[in-house]
């Protein structure tokens, strides 16, 4: 189901308009892109942040009504309040049906609990990345990725060029040469230390 997001066209611009804004409950806002100007926007916080603090937000083509008129969109930035948490200011960025986008989508992992190196190994699973950053059009952008994990050892990592990919998405990170590692399997510090003073102990022994 697609995501609606209401605004109105701001007149008023500068710190002290912003601020009236957010007191009386208002977002500022821009959206730019595509052939069209930039345009400062104003939205309701209330409605815009029950959609902000989904995931799917985030990571997904939005439809933005202003003024009754409606457009795609994507988030490309937004500030919060370092104590309320309120939204601060938004930026939205326009798409073309036709035109690859760059989006940092969610990684969902998954079969965490049936590696080998968690299972049998005793291992912790460690999230290096817990989002990354894709290009596709934006009928192909996926809300998230998911990143199977049932074939881990103790020791190893998973790639993004060992992740599936859905049809028509790529990692841009692999696209500049960057295989990142995205999860790992680890031996908790203490059971490795534990491990090793067993070993030491059996040294002594057979000496």
């Amino acid at each position: 189901m697609a995501i609606v997001i209401k605004a109105t066209t701001r007149e008023g611009k500068g710190t002290g308009a912003s601020r009236r804004l957010r007191r009386a409950g208002n977002v500022p806002g821009v959206v730019y892109g595509g052939d069209k100007e930039a345009v400062s926007l104003e939205f309701n916080h209330k409605e815009l942040f029950l959609e902000f603090r989904h995931e799917t937000f985030h990571a997904s083509i939005l439809n933005l009504e202003v003024d009754g008129k409606k457009e795609q969109v994507v988030l490309r930035d937004y500030q919060l309040h370092p104590v309320r948490n309120t939204i601060q200011h938004i930026d939205f960025q326009r798409v073309s049906a036709s035109e690859k986008v760059h989006v940092k989508v969610p990684l969902h992992f998954v079969n965490a609990d049936v590696a080998p190196g968690v299972k049998l190994g005793g291992g912790i699973v460690t999230h290096i990345l817990t989002e990354a950053d894709v290009s596709c059009l934006p009928k192909d952008l996926p809300e998230f990725i998911e990143v199977d994990l049932s074939n881990l050892e103790t020791g190893q990592s998973i790639h993004l060029s060992e992740i599936k990919l859905p049809k028509g998405v790529e990692f841009v990170q692999l696209a500049h040469d960057n295989d990142a590692a995205v999860a790992s399997v680890t031996k908790p510090r203490g059971a490795a230390a534990a491990e090793g003073e067993a070993e030491a102990g059996e040294g002594e022994a057979a000496e």
